[in-house]
């Protein structure tokens, strides 16, 4: 395997160098080796780590769930069982931010429609359902 600098490990994850760094001092990539003159030297295994962990973190896992995915996908005898658990997990949080987006939108679209946009600030409807004085059932934001 040919020896890779941190800037070519960079652009091949199209990850920062500084990402690369915290990502070693956290102990997701192993410490690279160190030419004579102190610098680091990488594989291509760092950079398909590295997309690995880029590819992980756009599907919203964190950075604790991306070490047991690294621990899982380095028993490459095993059964991908524990994979699709660990995926399956994730997508389940993922599912319940959403129903909790949409019923932020929809209250949120409810308090918008009934403001008329012009007036007296105190009757805005939208600064009464904030300040709780007008009832959920009215405004249409509820606990």
């Amino acid at each position: 395997m040919s020896a890779l600098s941190i800037g070519e490990v960079a652009k091949a994850a199209e990850l920062p160098i500084d990402t690369i760094r915290y990502y070693e001092k956290a102990g997701l990539i192993p410490p690279p080796q160190r030419r004579e003159s102190g610098y680091r030297i990488y594989t291509r295994d760092t950079v398909s780590r590295l997309r690995f962990i880029r590819r992980a973190k756009e599907l919203g896992f964190t950075l604790a769930e991306i070490t047991e995915l690294l621990d899982l996908s380095a028993q490459g005898a095993q059964d991908m069982g524990r994979m699709r658990v660990a995926a399956q997990q994730k997508l389940a949080v993922v599912e319940d931010k959403l129903r909790e987006l949409d019923r932020v939108r929809a209250a949120l679209h409810q308090l918008v429609e009934a403001c008329p946009g012009h007036g007296a600030l105190a009757e805005c409807p939208i600064v009464q359902a904030l300040s709780g004085e007008r009832s959920a059932d009215r405004s249409g934001v509820g606990a």
